[in-house]
């Protein structure tokens, strides 16, 4: 359940992202775009902010980082048809919010948790997906591998983070680590693969919700946890 504070801006929020994918759909609204698009994650950014007193600073100062980087990825992604360098940086950019989000979930690793059929149902995602996706990468073919490793990394220690004790914490992070994978996904193939009417809707639309459940997970977490 969502606490009145988390209800209030979660319809703040859906208003951002609804009109992020309006004015990202719509030409005559394109100027708008380069400002909606980073106002969902700095809106996370702040609400998380003001929200997380009860996390540890080790917690805290992280997730923060993940999200500076992620909105630097998105920044970086909105000039990405004006130079290819853009989309390498928005690359790496996502790589590091991914590196951050990974060390926040293993500070509350379960270490008794069986992680194998896990890890080898994503791997399998992995080696369909890069099947698909090995003959349009080119130059990038090593740049996207790393990123693939990383954010498999980010989605199985998601999985392992401990559950009996805030099982909605769990619940929360979890599902924004696989729509996390899944936005991804559906960009690698949209860039990478075959162009698709609507990607760009489908990308946000699971960046933003995949975002959103990490936050509210994170601050889910119980206060005594170390």
């Amino acid at each position: 359940m969502l606490t009145k504070t988390e209800q209030q801006f979660t319809w703040i929020f859906i208003i951002i992202v609804i009109v992020e994918l309006i004015c990202g759909q719509v030409n005559n609204f394109s100027t708008i775009h380069y400002f909606t698009k980073p106002l969902i994650v700095i809106s996370l950014l702040l609400f998380f902010f003001n929200q997380s007193k009860q996390l540890n600073s080790f917690i805290k100062t992280f997730t923060i980082l993940a999200l500076v980087f992620s909105l630097i990825g998105d920044v970086a992604l909105l000039f990405d048809g004006y130079n290819p360098i853009y989309f390498i940086v928005g690359l790496a950019s996502f790589l590091l919010a991914h590196v951050m989000y990974v060390l926040v979930f293993l500070k509350h690793r379960d270490s008794s948790k069986n992680s194998l059929g896990f890890i080898g149902l994503m791997l399998f995602y992995a080696a369909f997906l890069f099947y698909i996706l090995k003959d349009g990468l080119g130059d990038l073919l090593i740049p996207v591998i790393v990123y693939m490793i990383v954010i498999l990394s980010m989605s199985t220690s998601a999985f392992l983070r401990e559950k009996q004790n805030n099982i909605a914490s769990y619940n929360w992070v979890l599902l924004g680590a696989i729509l996390f994978m899944v936005s991804d996904s559906i960009l690698a193939l949209d860039k990478f693969y075959q162009s698709f009417q609507l990607s760009s809707l489908l990308i946000m639309s699971t960046y933003a919700l995949a975002q959103f459940c990490i936050v509210i997970g994170i601050l889910k977490q119980n206060s005594n946890s170390r």
